[in-house]
């Protein structure tokens, strides 16, 4: 990490009092955001695959702030079950957070398999809508909230030779978060999608693979490095919190400039 990389500000109690979910909360964006939305005062439903780094996320937080339900987010009845968790157990929901992600196949699109494609898509592009299906009318029965999809610049902005299926998945985000900002804001649900740069995590490091391609990643931002899932943590903080409270439809770049760097 490049010395210039700040601090993290501390964190006000922005969200005291609301409930919120994060999906893909066992590591990465979705952890940092875990322990910075409690930081901020929320009360917690938090969902990934993978039980025991949950489990333990939950330890590190407190039972009486947090929660946690694992399963898949190719499941639409997992969806359902974590609203289900935000409303017996905290009482409602004011905020998503749909983090939960995969990769997906790299490499010539020919050579992607049909059965490869579609597991990305279900995850990316469905496990989304179907957070959002079950999600929505929990916020407007509490009479709003912030949704937030967590998409990428890459297909966006940018577009990287073998990454196809990635690109396609996390650009439909996109069209899903305005038609939903439309449909929802007047009753009183935000939708934003949060587009992060680089990050230093399991999917990032499975792109930067070595220290070279690391090197070639970093040198495509503006600022000559790669986020701390701290930073992207924040910007999804501001969207979840009232100081976004004419924020909707959005597609908030946090990307560290790689959008408009050319060297």
């Amino acid at each position: 990490m490049s010395p210039h990389a700040t601090s993290a500000p501390p964190v006000a109690p922005v969200l005291d009092g609301r409930v919120a979910i994060i999906t893909g909360a066992s590591a990465g964006i979705g952890r940092a955001a875990a322990h910075l939305f409690a930081a901020a005062g929320a009360r917690l439903v938090l969902g990934a695959r993978r039980r025991e780094p949950l489990e333990a996320l939950v330890d590190a937080l407190g039972p009486a702030r947090a929660a946690c339900v694992p399963g898949d987010a190719a499941d639409p009845a997992w969806a359902g079950a974590l609203v289900e968790q935000a409303l017996t157990r905290f009482g409602g929901l004011d905020v998503g957070f749909v983090n939960a992600g995969t990769l997906g196949p790299m490499g010539p699109t020919p050579e992607i398999d049909p059965a490869d494609w579609r597991g990305a898509m279900a995850v990316n592009l469905d496990g989304s809508f179907f957070a959002a299906r079950a999600m929505l009318p929990a916020m407007v029965g509490r009479g709003g909230g912030s949704l937030i999809f967590t998409s990428t610049f890459v297909g966006h902005t940018v577009g990287f030779p073998g990454m196809a299926t990635y690109a396609a998945g996390k650009a439909g985000l996109l069209g899903l978060t305005r038609a939903l900002a439309a449909e929802y804001g007047g009753r009183g649900v935000r939708v934003n999608a949060l587009l992060p740069g680089g990050t230093d995590t399991a999917m990032g490091r499975a792109v930067a693979d070595s220290p070279e391609a690391l090197a070639h990643v970093r040198g495509l931002h503006a600022l000559q490095r790669i986020a701390r899932p701290e930073e992207i943590a924040h910007s999804a903080l501001y969207l979840a919190s009232p100081a976004s409270s004419f924020t909707t439809g959005a597609a908030l770049l946090v990307d560290g400039g790689v959008s408009i760097h050319r060297s």
